[in-house]
């Protein structure tokens, strides 16, 4: 049974989930990839605000194909979370407190999750056409000329998500492949 969640994912709320848990997420979350965490990466370092205030902010690994006639947005499948990496605690460290991808993640973004006690959800690659279904508005906010890549605010109902790693660094992929060798050894 999936939990229902509203954001923001405020520190209280994070250090509810738990790896393995399914949830229903619901409010607002941003979107960006690679290249538009470069650009808040490099704001950040000159001092500079970023387009959105990250507090308690969830970011959804996200390039939406565009929207056809009558629709909010396209398909919106999730990234390679590991192209973010290098971004990740950065973020992290000026509030944003979510994250929405698919695949690992490298040690030193778990050891930020913990530190800022954040979460990484996880979204299922290949179903981007189910998950625009859970969008209801999109409104770009910053970096057009990324095309897909350009930041996005985006408002969610019941998007459906896995918690992948929680606040206490627990990591469903790591814990999946335990359970899986230790049915296999027996």
């Amino acid at each position: 049974m999936a939990r229902k969640i509203t954001l923001p994912l405020t520190r209280e709320l994070s250090r509810t989930l738990h790896a393995g848990d399914q949830v229903l997420l619901s409010g607002t979350i941003y979107t960006s990839r690679d290249a538009g965490h470069k650009r808040m990466c490099e704001a950040l370092a000159r001092g500079e605000e970023l387009p959105f205030d990250p507090t308690d902010a969830t970011i959804y690994y996200v390039g939406p194909t565009p929207a056809k006639p009558g629709q909010v947005i396209g398909s919106a499948g999730p990234t390679t979370s590991g192209r973010m990496d290098a971004y990740a605690p950065a973020m992290m460290s000026v509030g944003a407190r979510g994250m929405i991808g698919k695949g690992a993640r490298l040690p030193e973004v778990v050891d930020a999750i913990q530190e800022y006690e954040g979460t990484y959800f996880g979204a299922i690659g290949g179903a981007g056409a189910l998950l625009a279904k859970s969008i209801k508005s999109s409104e770009l906010i910053a970096y057009e000329d990324l095309g897909a890549e350009a930041l996005r605010k985006l408002e969610v109902v019941d998007m459906p998500l896995v918690v992948i790693i929680d606040s206490q660094g627990n990591n469903l992929y790591e814990q999946g492949r335990e359970a899986y060798l230790s049915r296999k050894q027996q």
